[in-house]
């Protein structure tokens, strides 16, 4: 098959919706099928252009098998709804470079990354050219989010994205999604439950494995061995809530707790100022580390962190948690009763789910469960990663999906 997919967040990215349309991309690639990408420069989660990438214009690249074309694109310093609707609507334009040509190319799939949710536009017109599948894939409710997080105040804006996004949901010929919950929420906007595909998120359980803690990762970030690390790794973000973590980093300051942040993201200078604030010792901060340190980073914590606020429930799926499982970890989550991770994590007992944004409950968990034999649920965790989350599996899955439907 030719296949385009068009999504704004790509590799070199190491997490969130990048690292997924990559490794989709190149599994594809690996299948026979002829993959290309039309994407932006690399910017997440920190909010900066990777320094390879900085300052240079339109260019084409292949990366693994797939051909890759990378257009520039406002990346604003301070996140606000304004700034990223600003870069958001570059993209667009910006790739109109590489989008134009491409009208008078077939191909058997079009496949469109949401947020933005504006790209499904793309495929719509395509498939106005050509008969061709088109596959609206949502990786993060985007407009839902920004109406309970309050990112988005025009009513105005919010009615013309609301339009928007019902004619792209109505446009495409499926839409897929990466959760029950948010299938249930596409359901709900008039989409038809035979419209809309399945297509979760995964992980390598070969390589994101169960071992032994490797005491050369704890001096790599200098955590003394006699600490019990708690763990939060991935973006540091306004869905995530984790301003929390300072406060009970403060509470447990004489306790044995370590506090290991890894991540980039708009709230982390302000995270840090509130640590060097208030002294605290028992919390420290590192850039994202190369993915081949990834599974020897998350094997050395004691517990892991997973943590929502209220008004991103079920509108987003916390990819972190698909690692975590994946080696077996205990992890704390944050979910509300009634959401798809609270009942993912509580029918399967696979963590440790507490009230979201609420630092009494995440101290509490903690010292509940720091000493406790967890083993049940570690077990668990990987038992859960190898059924349902296996890379092969899904891709397979969604690969015998396109051929069945894509026109030849």
């Amino acid at each position: 098959m030719k296949i385009l997919v068009y999504g704004i967040n790509y590799s070199p990215e190491l997490i969130g919706i990048g690292k997924y349309t990559a490794e989709m991309c190149e599994w594809l690639a690996e299948q026979g099928d002829e993959v290309e990408v039309i994407t932006g420069m690399p910017s997440y989660p920190n909010w900066e252009v990777f320094d390879r990438y900085k300052r240079r214009w339109w260019f084409t690249e292949t990366i693994n098998l797939v051909k890759v074309h990378r257009s520039p694109l406002y990346v604003p310093k301070k996140v606000t709804g304004v700034t990223r609707i600003l870069h958001e609507i570059s993209f667009g334009i910006s790739t109109l470079v590489f989008w134009v040509p491409r009208l008078f190319r077939r191909y058997d799939v079009i496949i469109c990354i949401s947020p933005p949710l504006q790209l499904g536009l793309a495929g719509i017109i395509y498939k106005m050219f050509h008969k061709t599948l088109f596959i609206y894939h949502i990786q993060d409710l985007q407009l839902d989010a920004a109406k309970q997080l309050g990112l988005i105040k025009s009513k105005f804006l919010l009615s013309v994205v609301e339009g928007l996004e019902k004619i792209i949901l109505k446009k495409s010929h499926y839409v897929s999604t990466i959760s029950d919950g948010m299938i249930r929420k596409v359901n709900s906007k008039g989409i038809p439950t035979d419209k809309i595909v399945s297509f979760r998120n995964w992980i390598d359980t070969s390589l994101m494995a169960p071992a032994t803690p490797d005491p050369s990762i704890r001096s790599l970030f200098g955590i003394d061995s006699s600490k019990k690390v708690i763990l939060y790794s991935g973006n540091i973000g306004e869905k995530q809530g984790i301003e929390i973590i300072i406060e009970v980093a403060e509470a447990l300051k004489e306790s044995e707790v370590f506090f290991l942040i890894i991540g980039n993201g708009a709230f982390k200078k302000k995270l840090q100022s509130l640590a060097q604030l208030k002294k605290l010792k028992n919390i420290d901060f590192f850039p994202l580390q190369p993915i081949e340190l990834l599974p020897a980073i998350l094997n050395i914590a004691d517990l892991h962190l997973v943590l929502q606020k209220k008004a991103a429930a079920d509108l987003v799926m916390p990819s972190k948690l698909t690692a975590i499982l994946s080696v077996g970890g205990a992890a704390i989550v944050s979910a509300e009763r009634g959401t798809t991770l609270f009942d993912i994590v509580d029918q399967n007992r696979i963590g440790i789910l507490i009230e979201p944004e609420s630092a009494c409950a995440l101290r509490m968990a903690i010292s509940q469960n720091l000493n406790k034999d967890l083993d049940v649920i570690r077990q668990n965790a990987r038992d859960y990663a190898q059924s349902y989350l296996e890379k092969w599996a899904i891709m397979s899955q969604f690969h015998a999906f396109l051929k069945d439907k894509a026109y030849f």
